[in-house]
């Protein structure tokens, strides 16, 4: 499916997932160095190549599409190291008197989909390197709103290529295709606090809340 959809020569097999949480890995699309697309793996949360110890990842999960262009952390890779995460669905959490009740948002009839992302390769002083990246993120949609006052950037499969082309180096031509993607397309369900787990990763996450 990953073949089709995102053009890949080869995508292997990919288990599962339906909780990733921050620092682990996370499948991703990217332009490889023959200019075919490639996937591969990245620890989520961004580590800028001039950071001096690896622990800033851990704050660089999302960045702005506003303003990601201009932040020293994100101006390197919005210019030249675009990805796509492809995702099935993603959470948000809504506050419910004193708890926030999480819920699954995906695009109608479960089909997959591609979110927009950034990478980055940090090299540390004893030689070791890490490949991470961060998701974009911009204002809600209608349905999204319900939810929660961000959502992250959602790139159309006609947009795919000229998102990853590493040949186009003026982040401005690229705005178009950071805005909040039509509502009508998704759905949400509210989901249990299991997911709020990490060490939780199976099925029973993105199970309607109830059920």
């Amino acid at each position: 499916m990953l073949e089709a959809l995102f053009g890949l020569e080869i995508a292997g097999e990919l288990p599962p997932r339906y909780n990733i949480a921050p620092s682990q890995p996370v499948a991703a699309i990217r332009a490889g160095g023959s200019g075919a697309r490639e996937l591969t793996l990245l620890q989520w949360g961004l580590i800028p190549s001039w950071a001096k110890e690896p622990a800033i990842g851990s704050r660089m999960i999302n960045a702005r599409a506003e303003t990601a262009a201009e932040k020293p952390s994100f101006r390197a890779a919005m210019k030249r190291r675009r990805c796509l995460i492809p995702a099935s669905g993603f959470y948000e959490w809504t506050r419910v008197g004193a708890a926030k009740q999480p819920f699954f948002v995906r695009m109608k009839g479960g089909r997959p989909f591609a979110l927009a992302g950034l990478w980055e390769q940090w090299c540390g002083e004893d030689g070791s390197e890490l490949e991470t990246c961060a998701i974009l993120t911009t204002s809600p949609n209608e349905l999204a709103a319900k939810i929660h006052p961000r959502m992250p950037v959602i790139i159309a499969p006609g947009d795919y290529g000229r998102w990853m082309d590493p040949a186009n180096e003026k982040p401005g031509t690229l705005e178009p295709l950071l805005r909040p993607y039509p509502a009508g397309e998704m759905e949400a369900h509210p989901v249990s606090r299991h997911v709020n787990n990490p060490r939780n990763d199976d099925p029973a996450c993105i199970e309607p809340a109830g059920d």
